[in-house]
């Protein structure tokens, strides 16, 4: 039965009380507090900015704003009224959203039927489901939101699950729509349509809180900012009145010392003849699609030595199924996959890895982790049949946790213990988890997908170097992204994909942010 939402006075307009607010709250699981004592307050048509490091409590406290968790101590209020969120349902009664930064979706379902799941329109008593298509299509073409309400989520790419998911919240109209990590995988064109979607709900009324990792997108959408560091409040800012630096600060405790690739090395395009130094050759590789993407028409490309070649695309563009390809996790219907100038079409993703490949996939929940399982267990994937941590066909389980704990500490992974499970880790700390293992295996090929989405500025600080220390000591490293600006820190060539095909290349030296934008939507 759906739920009748609940009896709610009308909005009031701004210079009222907030329309949200938390105060005092605190939040623990079992030794660690992940949220100390935190105020605050959302106005009402304002855009207000949560920012911190991985594991400082953003989500911890956005969960008890949306009714996933229930504060230890202090109390949440509607308009100056406190109210009691037992779960989502009631947030939902109360005039809540929440998109969250891992995707609350029922994959066999349509885009439509996720949507207004709960708040289905009906004729005699059934779903109308052509209603709830016309729905999606008018919030979509609103909101300019491209996406198809007869599509299983299943088999979308996760940019397009993201809109799906800003569209279920969309549709429920709420007046305070929490927003985590929402541009993750937008381009720069989806990024400021976006925001413009949300300034214009902020004028009409709505309270707008957006958690990022992002101080430009802060510094753009926001009117206010609060900072959280180790759960508690570090910083509150007028936004127009800040800087970058002064949020960096107040997040990480130092200034950032960004990691740039010093592009020493010069080379030939892709395909345009045999590279000695290639690590990586594909040819004209054709792959079917994953649900109703392109898959990949035809994309020839090389990664040498020493060389970090970046993948630049609106996501849904062929991007999954050729890294998939790649790593041995899809079959392609013609072409070749060269690794060190020998075929390896046909070989299993454990043959490849023994060949030299290393994988940091995008979907970290369902490809990078098994969420159950712990840290330690996490960490030893992939390399459980070899020494140190094997002998003779037995895992040391001392070995392990002492090669996870020394993992923790070098990758700063924040983490109850080496004996929690990775399910419990912000989606930050996760992702270091999984850089952690596969710089590990000190590969000669390393295919990297968003090595940083939902990472704060200080992580991502640290992944950048990793990675540029991996293409000084020889590596390849093939590098999908859709940050323009983490393609041109890191990247010594960029090659567009649009439509399953290659349509651009650039030294990423010469690449302008229109550039690059331009290639991938044109």
């Amino acid at each position: 039965m759906t739920p009748r939402p609940l009896d709610r006075p009308p909005v009031p307009r701004p210079g009222g009380p907030p329309a949200v607010e938390l105060r005092g709250v605190s939040k623990r699981f079992g030794p660690v507090l992940a949220v100390d004592d935190v105020d605050l307050a959302v106005e009402v048509g304002s855009v207000h900015a949560v920012v911190g490091e991985n594991g400082a409590g953003k989500s911890t406290l956005m969960s008890m704003l949306y009714g996933l968790h229930r504060p230890d101590t202090g109390t949440v209020a509607r308009h100056g009224r406190p109210v009691q969120l037992h779960s989502p349902l009631d947030a939902i009664g109360h005039g809540l959203g929440m998109v969250h930064q891992h995707f609350k979706l029922f994959e066999p379902l349509t885009v439509a039927e996720n949507v207004v799941y709960r708040a289905e329109p009906r004729r005699w008593g059934l779903l109308d489901s052509r209603a709830a298509v016309r729905r999606v299509e008018e919030l979509a073409d609103r909101f300019g939101l491209d996406v198809d309400p007869h599509a299983r989520v299943a088999d979308l790419p996760l940019g397009v699950r993201q809109r799906v998911e800003i569209l279920k919240a969309l549709h429920r109209e709420a007046d305070v729509l929490v927003l985590d990590e929402p541009t993750a995988v937008l381009t720069p064109g989806e990024v400021d349509s976006l925001f413009t979607v949300l300034r214009s709900m902020a004028a009409s009324g709505t309270a707008v809180v957006i958690v990022t990792h992002k101080v430009q997108e802060v510094l753009a959408l926001s009117d206010a900012v609060t900072v959280l560091r180790d759960g508690r409040v570090s910083g509150r800012f007028t936004t127009a009145s800040t800087t970058a630096t002064e949020l960096v600060e107040a997040m990480i405790g130092r200034g950032l010392r960004p990691a740039r690739n010093p592009r020493a090395r010069t080379g030939t395009r892709s395909g345009e003849g045999q590279d000695d130094r290639a690590v990586l050759v594909v040819r004209d590789l054709r792959v079917p699609p994953a649900g109703s993407g392109p898959g990949v028409r035809g994309i020839s490309l090389s990664v040498r030595a020493g060389e970090v070649v970046g993948i630049a695309g609106v996501s849904g563009n062929g991007q999954r199924e050729l890294v998939e390809c790649i790593v041995g996790l899809r079959r392609q219907d013609t072409g070749a996959i060269l690794l060190k100038g020998v075929p390896v079409q046909g070989l299993s993703v454990r043959a490849r890895r023994r060949r030299g490949v290393a994988h940091v996939p995008e979907d970290r929940p369902g490809q990078g982790t098994a969420a159950t399982l712990s840290v330690a267990d996490n960490l030893a994937l992939g390399h459980h049949r070899s020494a140190p941590r094997s002998r003779r066909g037995w895992l040391s389980p001392r070995v392990v946790r002492a090669s996870a704990a020394d993992a923790v500490r070098r990758m700063g992974i924040r983490a109850a213990g080496v004996d929690a499970p990775v399910g419990s880790l912000s989606g930050g700390n996760a992702q270091k988890v999984v850089m952690a293992r596969e710089l590990e295996h000190e590969a000669d090929l390393m295919v990297v997908e968003q090595p940083t989405q939902g990472v704060d500025v200080g992580a991502g600080e640290q992944i950048h170097r990793l990675l540029l220390e991996r293409r000084a000591a020889g590596a390849a490293v093939l590098l999908v992204s859709y940050e323009i600006s983490e393609l041109q820190a890191l990247a010594d060539r960029v090659v567009v994909v649009r439509d399953g095909v290659v349509t651009a290349e650039f030294a990423a030296a010469d690449a302008t942010e229109a550039d690059l934008g331009s290639a991938m939507s044109a």
